[in-house]
């Protein structure tokens, strides 16, 4: 087909809008920066970026000083912030500042991981598949490569290595990591101040939000000296200068089919919030027994909360009708592109068919899928003692097994990383896991009916509040000692053991292997082959000018400080300051106030403290990137590639972005750098780590 007529066919395709984009370190739009904004950016400022940028679990910090400091969101830390607390000396709620290294606080099992280096395979997976091998069989085919990949770099490099699939399978990656497993908490404000204005606040601006946390990473009992830092910047950032972004954004869904669109607004992420709702509501039951199971449950409850804001505000971007219409119209196009070249027609051309089938298949097994499955949009996702169960549960049948034949994550390239998961010091809340399981027994009786055989055989005749409670009083698996006791004791010690939480998950082990391999041979197998056949007709119409969907890997980001209209009427102002801050605050009530059970208060000593503060200080800062969850903790930095602020946050209109880009809504909320410096010297009385990220 001739170029000049693909041109012609593709010109309803729509181009990138704005700085839309989250750009792998392989593949950075430099020139179309430059274009743009007169920026030119080089090989060197590119790694020093990469090498800052550290994935923290859930999501995103960076280093700060030559000292190991770490910077994230106060949310991105609070899990370990929680797993050092106790009782009666909570940091979460009352903060935390170490006034020497000899009192920073080792995180038992926190683990940091720093992207070191990246290499294509896509020409050896797909060398693994075989003209006319089924799709399910193309899957398995594809995951033991990649599985046997992995394990010859990480024996070859030393380094930890991921797998990593992008454009639905239009390419493959091996990640190559450095891993830090020393990591301790060096301060952190109030919960609080990182909260000021809770849910009624949250994916909203303006904003108050003080959302970081510091950690200082240790390699062999001494501060690391990392290769690359972004140092904090004293001048600060100014309204439609730009600004980069360097994080890990989690899984988006651009480049999915109108059909698999359609599926998440009507019937995927309505399932995910009822499931959501369950778990929530088992655990505010938990946390109304006692202060102190009020405290352990804090962090789930949130997360929850925080979540379902999140998937109502793609439910509603994919509501709007002209959102899926511009996704229908590309799909046209280049379902029209494809048709005008023949060997691409016979490749791709009946792949969204496909989908769509699949699609179905998927609608089928939703129900039993969310109660039976252990994925991440399953009730038994959430929950990580149930996981490390299952895993202990199959962990010698797998391993007797060819690598090949095992499931993904027991095979020869995964094995490890599945063991040090399973093998992790950080500590489990056995009461928050029974709530968990809790609820996952009580849907599953009420989604699925009695007399279901799984229903029956989790059950045997007894109700669900009997068994969650003779699960949890009975298990000692939340022990990481007694889980590495079953693990080197191998077949004989997994089989004689009597632990009730291993006898559940041996009665959930068929059911869910039944449901996976359903879900895998007729759905996921059918999108990666297609999604890669779709990918290859973007490829031939694009090359790689676009980027692909998100895979909470490392990814820049780019774009200006910038205001928008909220449906107000007005204008959102570009930065906020603490004078803002108090104004919020007196205008609720003050702390005598109860209004969104004191949402709007602030810690005493914030009250004390007030008059030292310069009120003018920028507090938050919104700005353009294109940003999802998983970019929390991301650093924004400016073009000197200096910390200007830590991203938290993005707007409830732009959350439709996880679908269908919009730039007119797709804003991110960051913690202004100048904010943080200032309450490190006059509120937290770490005028030393102020120096310190400041390079003095």
């Amino acid at each position: 087909m001739r170029l000049a007529t693909l041109a012609l066919l593709l010109a309803a395709l729509p181009a990138l809008r704005a700085d839309e984009g989250m750009w792998t370190f392989d593949n950075i739009p430099v020139q179309k920066i430059k274009a743009k904004y007169g920026v030119a950016l080089d090989a060197a400022w590119l790694k020093n970026l990469q090498l800052a940028t550290v994935r923290f679990p859930g999501g995103t910090g960076a280093f700060v000083s030559r000292e190991g400091l770490v910077i994230t969101n106060h949310h991105v830390g609070r899990d370990a912030i929680a797993d050092v607390s106790t009782a009666k000396r909570d940091l979460v709620k009352d903060g935390f500042t170490a006034a020497t290294r000899a009192q920073e606080i080792k995180v038992p099992g926190l683990e940091l991981m720093m992207l070191v280096s990246m290499r294509d395979v896509t020409a050896r997976v797909n060398a693994a598949v075989t003209p006319g091998m089924a799709d399910k069989d193309a899957l398995t085919a594809r995951r033991n490569a990649l599985g046997e990949i992995r394990r010859t770099e990480e024996a070859k490099t030393g380094f930890t290595c991921e797998p990593v699939t992008l454009y639905q399978g239009g390419e493959y990656w091996i990640y190559r990591y450095k891993k830090f497993s020393d990591v301790r908490l060096v301060a952190a404000p109030e919960l609080q101040m990182q909260n000021f204005g809770g849910d009624a606040d949250n994916y909203t601006y303006p904003r108050h939000s003080l959302d970081f946390a510091l950690f200082r990473v240790y390699e062999n009992g001494q501060p690391h000296r990392p290769e690359a830092i972004l140092p904090f910047s004293a001048k600060g950032i100014a309204m439609n200068e730009l600004t980069f972004i360097s994080g890990h954004p989690g899984t988006t869904y651009r480049q999915q089919t109108h059909a698999q669109m359609a599926y998440a607004r009507d019937l995927g992420i309505p399932t995910q919030l009822k499931l959501m709702t369950r778990q929530k509501a088992a655990l505010q039951v938990l946390a109304a027994t006692s202060p102190e199971a009020s405290r352990i449950a804090a962090e789930a409850i949130d997360g929850i909360g925080n979540g379902y804001k999140r998937l109502s505000g793609q439910l509603l971007g994919l509501a709007k009708a002209e959102n899926l219409r511009k996704v229908e119209e590309a799909e046209a196009a280049l379902k029209a592109a494809t048709a005008k070249d023949a060997d691409l027609q016979a490749r791709a051309g009946g792949s969204w068919d496909r989908v769509a089938q699949a699609v179905a298949r998927q609608k089928a097994l939703l129900k039993e899928n969310s109660y039976m499955g252990a994925g991440r949009d399953a009730m038994l996702g959430r929950a990580a003692l149930l996981g490390h169960a299952l895993t202990l549960v199959r962990l010698a049948a797998e391993e007797a097994r060819p690598s090949a034949q095992r499931l993904t994550e027991f095979n020869e390239g995964s094995l490890k990383a599945t063991k040090a998961k399973l093998l992790s010091p950080r500590p489990i809340q056995k009461p928050v896991e029974g709530a968990l399981l809790l609820a996952l027994l009580q849907g599953a009786q009420e989604e699925l009916g009695e007399g279901h055989p799984f229903v029956k055989a989790l059950l045997g005749g007894r109700s669900p509040e009997a068994v969650a409670k003779e699960v949890m009083e009975g298990t000692k698996l939340d022990d990481v000692a007694f889980r590495k006791q079953l693990v080197e004791g191998g077949a004989a010690a997994l089989e004689a053991s009597t632990d009730p939480l291993l006898g559940l998950m041996r009665l959930f082990d068929p059911f869910n292997r039944a449901i996976r391999k359903q879900v895998e041979d007729e759905v996921t197998s059918v999108f990666t082959e297609h999604g890669g056949r779709i990918a290859e007709a973007r490829f031939k119409a694009f090359g790689k000018s676009l980027y692909p969907d998100a895979t909470f890997t490392l990814r820049l980001g780019y774009g200006p400080v910038a205001t928008y209209a909220n449906g107000t009427g007005t204008k959102a102002q570009p930065f906020t300051t603490f004078m803002g801050l108090y104004d919020r605050h007196l205008g609720w009530g003050g702390n005598a106030a109860a209004a969104e059970e004191g949402a709007w208060t602030l810690p005493e000593r914030w009250l004390k403290r007030q008059g030292k503060l310069d009120l003018a200080t920028p507090f938050n800062f919104i700005y353009a990137c294109d940003t999802v969850g998983g970019n929390s903790g991301s650093p924004v930095v400016n073009v000197k590639g200096e910390f200007v602020g830590i991203n938290f946050d993005s707007v409830y209109e732009g959350q439709g972005g996880y679908y269908v880009y919009d730039a007119e809504t797709k804003r991110a909320v960051a913690t202004d750098a100048r904010a943080i410096l200032e309450a490190l010297r006059k509120i937290m009385g770490a005028g030393h780590l102020a120096d310190e990220v400041l390079g003095k």
